[in-house]
């Protein structure tokens, strides 16, 4: 800490922060993981962030289902190897109190349609269209398509006419594309338990001789790189003399970016900008210390296209 001026106490006690926080999240990542997102919003890492690394490190993250979640985020198989279950709580529009009615109302009976979850919950029709969103009614109604078919009749019109029985023919619809989930994923929740985004980009990013963080990961100490990831952190310290920091993220992992300050000014629209930047510079590394030093940038978020949604970074916080 001494370059950063801190006083001892702040720095000592900060430090049995970070210390108790690694060592928990090293020896118990799953319930880390729980902790965390029960903890949003927080200042600095998105739930995406934290799911994606989790998963990176061998952690089992299940769905929110209306069937087997609670409101908060919660541990399962305790007897094995704990996994975690997404809470109902990180459904973007669902209020608290719906929640809690929906896991009380299973307590007392499992629900076997999704009708029956709207009656006796007491859900509406746009409470239960953010839950089909969310594929959050899987358990009960099949892949996110048939869920938003399902959903859209439940509890509409005249208060008089919600419980009238209604007779049609079953209609079954084809599932999504992956691509169409991954979207309504980060729409619905702001994180996906599918594929990475650039997961689905890898034949494009492999024409252009970009590697993964997991390549980059093993390349030796001064070899000249080109890498691609979605950018989720700027940072400008006040000490940095003008230097931006960029994380980035992929598939396999996630790279810090040094930009000096001649390159920020060269290139700030692109390092400012992008969503998905390419990086062409020098792979550092000193001991367990690694840095992709850029010696130029390039946007390539049109290849996002429609999952440009999914890239929100944080900066300069």
């Amino acid at each position: 800490f001494s370059e950063y001026g801190f006083p001892e106490s702040h720095a000592a006690s900060f430090a049995l922060l970070v210390y108790a926080s690694c060592w928990i999240k090293h020896h118990h990542p799953a319930e880390f993981l729980a902790a965390m997102l029960n903890s949003q919003p927080l200042g600095f890492y998105s739930p995406s962030q934290l799911v994606q690394d989790a998963k990176r490190h061998d952690v089992t993250v299940r769905p929110a289902d209306v069937m087997h979640s609670d409101v908060d985020c919660t541990l399962e198989d305790l007897a094995h190897v704990p996994a975690v279950r997404l809470g109902l709580r990180l459904i973007r529009g669902l209020k608290t109190e719906s929640a809690q009615r929906i896991v009380e109302a299973r307590r007392q009976r499992v629900f076997d349609s999704a009708d029956d979850l709207a009656r006796r919950a007491g859900v509406e029709q746009s409470e239960m269209k953010l839950l089909a969103a969310a594929d959050a009614l899987m358990s009960l109604s099949g892949h996110r398509r048939q869920q938003v078919w399902d959903a859209a009749p439940l509890r509409s019109g005249p208060a008089l006419l919600r419980d009238a029985p209604v007779e049609e023919d079953y209609l079954e619809l084809p599932a999504a594309p992956e691509g169409e989930e991954i979207l309504f994923d980060y729409a619905s929740l702001g994180l996906t338990l599918r594929r990475h985004p650039l997961a689905l980009l890898r034949a494009k990013l492999d024409e252009r001789r970009m590697l993964t963080a997991k390549q980059l990961d093993a390349a030796p100490n001064g070899r000249a790189v080109r890498y691609c990831g979605i950018v989720t952190l700027r940072q400008q310290p006040e000490t940095a003399n003008g230097t931006i920091f960029v994380s980035l993220e992929d598939e396999t992992g996630v790279v810090q970016v040094i930009c000096w300050k001649s390159l920020r000014e060269k290139q700030r629209v692109v390092l400012l900008e992008s969503r998905l930047l390419a990086v062409y510079g020098t792979w550092q590394r000193e001991g367990d210390v690694k840095n992709l030093i850029a010696g130029r940038l390039e946007d390539l978020s049109p290849l996002l296209g429609r999952l440009a949604g999914s890239a929100v970074s944080r900066d300069f916080h």
